[in-house]
């Protein structure tokens, strides 16, 4: 079994779609440097506000870490939360065409 991270938040609404703007460019990032066995996806949730992160990654591994635009998402990550994220080690029982995304 692998493990993984899941990381829940809510922002403020007037800050929501500049959360997901900076997200996007994590992944823009992640898609010209392919990170060996990371596997990371963000979920905007139900009201636009709410946002689920999930990593899985190599243990040891800091390559999303590494990424100028995950470091600058990081950088106002606490100004725009209505509370500060929260981090859950998890366990992947199981996952189907997660990389289809």
């Amino acid at each position: 079994m692998r493990t993984a991270m899941v990381i829940r938040y809510s922002t403020r609404p007037e800050v929501a779609d500049e959360n997901a703007r900076l997200a996007e460019e994590v992944f823009a990032e992640l898609a010209e440097s392919k990170p060996d066995g990371l596997r990371y996806a963000t979920f905007r949730l139900g009201d636009g506000a709410d946002f689920m992160h999930v990593l899985v990654a190599p243990e040891g591994s800091n390559a999303l870490a590494e990424t100028a635009a995950f470091q600058r998402f990081q950088q106002g990550i606490a100004s725009r939360c209505v509370a500060p994220p929260q981090f859950t080690r998890s366990t992947v029982v199981g996952a189907y065409g997660f990389g289809d995304l």
